[in-house]
């Protein structure tokens, strides 16, 4: 029996449980399947029933649960031994001004910015002086008032204003750079208005999509949006890992969905077939 908590992927069995813990019924359900089916919006809690209680889970949220925050995935770049630009990890506004007394002398100026929460680029800046600086921390430790805790300073990689988008569907790949025509805007970022471009550099597309399966492979990432970012030498760094990522880039949340369900269905083969 297929169980599945996603509300567009029909299977033997479905449970809607968003907005609410799941309940004694749900882990009944959940024992008695052969494979679960989740949704992105996944919580904590069903996740770990799930993972508790049956053996072939899609996705695999192992590391999403695991390493939930950029100081975090920090960590995982890590421990996974992947570039990454050179970053400092602080948790408190205190540690930084205890190691740094309140002026970073790690990296030259510009350099980033990145508040451990946040998507579309939203809490992430471009720090080009020491004014700008001391203002962002001020603002950090307004935040800690709020227990929001923690941010990181971060390299600033010189390139042609551009992010590659690595999407990992199942076994499928997707990759496109969002390309930013403005030169008032350092992020490129489809909310921030860059525009997509997938026939560019397929080289370097291939060499982001090779190093993202080895990522994959160590962390058994299989639903997620990498972004990657390409230095003047083309040398490729992991910036992010983005679990609720947009659908443009992929023709669409109608086109989405159907690549979906397709790796969602070959997944289920491969456990039919015992891999």
């Amino acid at each position: 029996m297929i169980v599945s908590f996603h509300p567009i992927f029909k299977a033997d069995r479905n449970i809607i449980c968003a907005g609410r813990q799941p309940t004694t019924d749900d882990r009944l359900a959940i024992q008695a399947a052969d494979a679960v089916i989740l949704p992105q919006g996944c919580s904590q809690s069903l996740y770990r029933l799930v993972r508790q209680n049956c053996a072939h889970v899609f996705p695999n949220y192992d590391t999403r649960f695991g390493y939930p925050d950029k100081i975090s995935q920090i960590r995982l770049f890590q421990e996974s031994n992947v570039n990454y630009p050179k970053t400092e990890i602080f948790r408190t506004v205190e540690a930084f001004r205890a190691k740094f007394n309140g002026i970073s002398k790690k990296f030259p100026f510009p350099f980033l910015f990145k508040f451990n929460w946040g998507g579309e680029g939203e809490t992430v800046f471009l720090i080009r002086t020491a004014n700008q600086l001391q203002k962002i921390i001020q603002k950090a430790a307004d935040y800690e008032r709020t227990n929001q805790r923690g941010f990181i300073l971060q390299e600033y990689i010189h390139n042609s204003n551009r992010t590659l988008r690595v999407a990992v569907i199942g076994q499928k790949r997707i990759s496109y750079w969002r390309v930013q025509e403005s030169p008032e805007c350092f992020q490129a970022s489809l909310a921030k208005g860059a525009i997509i471009d997938t026939d560019t550099d397929h080289e370097l597309q291939e060499m982001a999509i090779s190093e993202t399966n080895e990522f994959c492979s160590k962390t058994k990432i299989d639903l997620a949006g990498f972004d990657i970012i390409f230095s003047d030498k083309n040398e490729a760094y992991f910036l992010e890992i983005n679990y609720f990522f947009g659908r443009r880039g992929l023709g669409g949340s109608e086109k989405y969905y159907q690549i979906l369900i397709e790796e969602i269905n070959n997944w289920l083969n491969r456990i039919a077939k015992g891999f």
